[in-house]
């Protein structure tokens, strides 16, 4: 028998500093570049504010991408958020909070704090990395476990043994749902995706974490528009300073409000997703690429009774909301 166990290989330190260097440089230019916004179209609608800094961030996000790549130089990504992290936590403690109460400050501080925490701790997680083991015995297992390379392999597959599409999770053994990482080449249990963000793998383990990581990037976002709204309309910020300083620490904050906004909605759209996938026990790489795992796959046959070449997708797993999501939250070891 033979175990296969792979490991995520670890840059060296050069590397690794080489890259969070390209990050924190990538950090400054989209802050700089949110900066223009305010600066050029003070007197615009908000909402032509928010439209016009979200085109600046993704002309920004493609130029450096362009870049990147012509200088063959590489960026982190945990990295980016982590920084990005604490340039709105120094924009906060340099501006926001002088209108804000001590309560405040202490919630803010603390939720950033535990956002730091969080992002350390899901870096270290194990996501449930998983051995796969070759053997006679295991042939079965291992055509439902291994990814099916080409569409036309999965197609045979299924034509030849159309049974597959009623078997259920205690015949074909499954419960542990290994798949292997396209990024990281490694198997997972419970594999839900690899987050560039979070530098980690998304799996059985650590999948409450993901989670509650991304509900404490939508809190914290939140709570910091809410502050600087405030600090708007309450003395710093949206009063009628003249000073130089005055006009350009509300510009400032106006731009990391506009992309804290930003952030925000593409987390509440991917925290909703994940609650969808929790209720129905999916997992995003099973449902992008459902064709490479047989169990998820029907065969739709003709009323005629031949066969149909047509696929279908279904979840053997969904065992209804109130049970998923009870399953989700018990402790797996």
């Amino acid at each position: 028998m033979v175990e296969l166990y792979d490991r995520k290989k670890q840059a060296n330190w050069p590397e690794l500093i080489g890259r969070c260097a390209v990050s924190l440089i990538l950090v400054l230019l989209t802050q700089c570049t949110q900066f223009l916004v305010p600066h050029f179209f003070s007197d615009s609608y908000f909402f032509i504010q928010l439209l016009l800094s979200a085109l600046i961030l993704l002309a920004v996000a493609s130029a450096a991408g362009w870049c990147r790549r012509l200088l063959r130089v590489r960026s982190s990504a945990p990295a980016f958020v982590f920084c990005s992290v604490l340039f709105v936590w120094l924009v906060y403690m340099a501006v926001v909070r002088q209108d804000a109460s001590l309560l405040m400050n202490l919630l803010f501080n603390g939720q950033i704090i535990l956002l730091i925490f969080g992002l350390c701790r899901m870096l270290s997680s194990d996501p449930g990395l998983g051995s796969y083991s070759s053997s006679p015995s295991d042939a079965v297992s291992q055509s439902f476990v291994l990814e099916i390379d080409t569409h036309h392999q999965e197609t045979d597959i299924l034509m030849s043994n159309p049974y597959l599409g009623r078997l259920t999770e205690a015949d074909i053994g499954l419960g542990d749902r290994l798949r292997r990482c396209p990024i990281c080449k490694r198997y997972v249990k419970g594999f839900d995706h690899h987050c560039p963000a979070f530098g980690n793998c998304i799996g059985h383990k650590n999948y409450v974490l993901f989670i509650v990581l991304l509900f404490g990037f939508i809190w914290t976002e939140a709570t910091y528009i809410c502050l600087s709204q405030y600090s708007a309309k309450s003395g710093l910020l949206g009063g009628d300073g003249t000073r130089l300083e005055v006009i350009f620490s509300r510009k400032v904050a106006r731009s990391t409000m506009l992309f804290s906004i930003q952030q925000l909605v593409w987390q509440v759209a991917f925290f909703l997703w994940h609650v969808y996938c929790i209720c129905f026990n999916i997992r995003t790489d099973e449902w992008i690429h459902w064709k490479r795992y047989p169990e998820f796959q029907i065969v739709v046959q003709s009323e005629q009774g031949q066969r149909s070449s047509e696929m279908k997708f279904r979840n053997p797993y969904d065992k209804g909301v109130l049970q998923n999501v009870k399953e989700f939250m018990a402790s797996k070891q």
